[in-house]
Formats: C-alpha cells, sequence, structure tokens
C-alpha cells in the first residue's frame, strides 16, 4: 500500500488523490497568478468562474432543469437542517418529516422550531429500517415532504423516492449520496447536503431548489440562510469558503472525467456488493444489522464477533487496521460497532484490501 493511508472515513472523507496533487501544484500561486486562491477577492474574476463552473458542473452531472437554482451557503448539514424550515415551512406552517435515523431525527427536530412537524410513522422500534409507505400518514397540507436519502451514521438509504400523493414539495438531504447516483431533480423541490463526503471538502453546502419556492421565507430567517438572498447574489453575498468552493470544483471535474454520475453509480454498487458479500461469506462473524431492503451503499456498519458485536475483538479490529494504515473504521459514536464509508474517492483496490484484512482477521481471531 506505500505511504498512502486508507481513509474509510464518514467525513470529512477521502479526496481523489489526482485533485489533491492538482491543488497542491497551484496552491501557493492560482494559475500563475502569484497569489492562492485562499489570498484572493471572492468578488475577482477569478473566483467569479470557479463559482459559476461549479454551479455548471452540478447542473450537468445532474441534468438540472432551467427552473432550479443551484446555491452555495455555509453552515454544514446542520445548517441545511434549519435553512431548509426557515425558506419552506412558512407556506402553511407545517412540515411532513419522514425519520429514518440519527440525521433525518435533528432534522426533524431543528424544524420544530419553527412550525409543526409531522413524523410520517412513529419513529421505529427497530432501528435499520424503513415501513412500508402504506403505513405513512401525509398531510395534504404539508409546506414540504422531508427525508434523508442516505443515513450516514445508520446505513440505511432509500432505494426509491418517497411517494408524495399530495405533490408536496419534496427534500431531500443528499449529503452522503449526492454524485453516487442518478437523480431526477424534477421529483423534488431541494436537494441539498454538505460537499464533505462525494464532492468536496468541508465549509460548502450545495443547494438546489425549484425557483419557485424562493422568496417566502419566514421574516426571522437570517440573511446568511435565506435562500433567495443567496441566489440573488448568486452564493456571493459574503466571504464563501473559496478554497472548499475552488476544491469541490475540482472533484466535480473529476467526476464527470471518470464516467459522470453513471460511473460513479456503476463503481458504488460493485464496491458495496463486494463488502456485503464478505460480510453474508463470514458465517456470521461479521454482521450488520440493517434490513436487507433499505442497506446503503455508501456508509456500511457491521459488528465484528456475532450479531451483538464483541467489542473487545472490535477495538481489536481497529488497532490492527490502523496498523496497516485503514483509518476511521470505527463506527458513530452513538451506535459503535464498525463502520466503512465507501464515497466516491474509494476505489474497488480500497474496498480489497479491506476485505482481504478482514478474512485474515477472522482467521486470526475466531
Amino acid at each position: 500500500m506505500g505511504n498512502t493511508a486508507l481513509n474509510f472515513g464518514a467525513g470529512p472523507a477521502k479526496l481523489p488523490r489526482e485533485v489533491l496533487e492538482d491543488v497542491q501544484s497551484e496552491l501557493l500561486s492560482f494559475q500563475k497568478s502569484g497569489m492562492s486562491i485562499m489570498e484572493m477577492s471572492h468578488r475577482s474574476k477569478e473566483y467569479s468562474k470557479i463559482n459559476n463552473d461549479a454551479q455548471a458542473a452540478i447542473r450537468k452531472l445532474l441534468n438540472v432543469p432551467d427552473n432550479y437554482r443551484v446555491l452555495f451557503m455555509q453552515g454544514g448539514g446542520l445548517g441545511g437542517f434549519a435553512a431548509v424550515a426557515l425558506n419552506l415551512i412558512n407556506r402553511t406552517g407545517s412540515a411532513d418529516y419522514i425519520v429514518t435515523g440519527t440525521w433525518s431525527n435533528v432534522a426533524a427536530k431543528e424544524a420544530a422550531k419553527y412550525g409543526k412537524v409531522n413524523l410520517v410513522y412513529p419513529l421505529a422500534d427497530k432501528p435499520g429500517s424503513i415501513p412500508d409507505q402504506s403505513s405513512w400518514t401525509l398531510n395534504p397540507d404539508a409546506s414540504y415532504l422531508y427525508y434523508c436519502d442516505n443515513e450516514t451514521v445508520d446505513g440505511v438509504e432509500f432505494p426509491f423516492i418517497p411517494n408524495n400523493p399530495h405533490n408536496v414539495p419534496l427534500v431531500a438531504d443528499m449529503s452522503s449520496s449526492i454524485m453516487t447516483k442518478a437523480v431526477d431533480v424534477s421529483k423534488f423541490g431541494v436537494i441539498f447536503g454538505g460537499a464533505q463526503k462525494n464532492i468536496g471538502p468541508a465549509g460548502v453546502v450545495f443547494v438546489i431548489i425549484r425557483e419557485d419556492l424562493l422568496g417566502k421565507p419566514m421574516d426571522m430567517c437570517p440573511t446568511i440562510l435565506n435562500f433567495t438572498h443567496i441566489n440573488k447574489s448568486n452564493s456571493v453575498h459574503n466571504t464563501p469558503a473559496t478554497l472548499s468552493v475552488y476544491i469541490m470544483e475540482k472533484v466535480l471535474q473529476w467526476i464527470i472525467k471518470n464516467g459522470g454520475v453513471e460511473g460513479m453509480q456503476k463503481q458504488s454498487l460493485e464496491k458495496s456488493n463486494l463488502l456485503y458479500q464478505t460480510l453474508a461469506n463470514s458465517n456470521g462473524y461479521y454482521s450488520c444489522p440493517i434490513d436487507q431492503n433499505v442497506r446503503s451503499r455508501i456508509n456500511i456498519p457491521f459488528r465484528v464477533g456475532g450479531e451483538k458485536g464483541n467489542e473487545e475483538l472490535e477495538a481489536k479490529f481497529l488497532e490492527e487496521a490502523e496498523k496497516l494504515k485503514m483509518y476511521q473504521l470505527k463506527g458513530h459514536r452513538s451506535v459503535g460497532g464498525i463502520r466503512a464509508s465507501l464515497y466516491n474517492a474509494i476505489s474497488k483496490q480500497d474496498v480489497s484490501l479491506l476485505i482481504k484484512f478482514m478474512e485474515e482477521f477472522q482467521r486470526a481471531h475466531s
């Protein structure tokens, strides 16, 4: 493996090496200007081009319709949770939330500060599942219907776009699934997420919003989270995270060069199938607690040493993995266990090396 670490972290996540090398080559002098991009004005023609090129790349990759705007803001996913409610819940004062795990639960609690939140089904007794849609209770007067496309902590991914019989604006947090599969943007009112998993470093949030949903924020909505204001100023209403947007634009170009969303989706399925097959072939030594029909392709939690997991074995697993420069495999503090995050920059070879280690570990410790 040489000196290269294998980073299976949930975010900030691995970035494509060639992108990092490209950034390194011009970090001190952007396009031979003698200045770093970090030193340049956010209102310079250089940054303006980066900003516009990043928006154009997202439009190209996702076939974003003309009546949608692409925005960049700060505040991370948590800022996005508040921004969605502050910009959209004002229409009727209530919103429907599908809670499938940690982050959709946090988003629902955040939205409840600004309006009435209806959970479309009670919080599941059994985590790691999505109840059948026939059991959902949807409000025809909801300002929007919200869900998290992929739960990074819980390893639950929607294999479908939720039914939306009342045709209210559909809002999706796609922080960890963006650019890993084809998406019909026209079915959504808003798609948003942090860039730090599949498309860039931490510091920037992307927002794809249908134009008719602009112009209706709550009076209390801070300017920094106001989609209408951000749109009017082309995402440069204050000093943006210029370095993050610059790197994100390079990652988006890397995705285009490597087969686009279709190429990423094909590789995502291949990588996750390899790892899930390894779990299945372990005779219960490795176990995944997630219902098979909603298992994430992107964040794969598992236990070592049986269904409930053996914490001593899991600590040993992490210790030995780090000796092989395999990092950030520890499960989220709220659920424990092991978690491998297979974002776009993780290669099939990376996954194969992890699987080789898992098989050797099982032989040595079972």
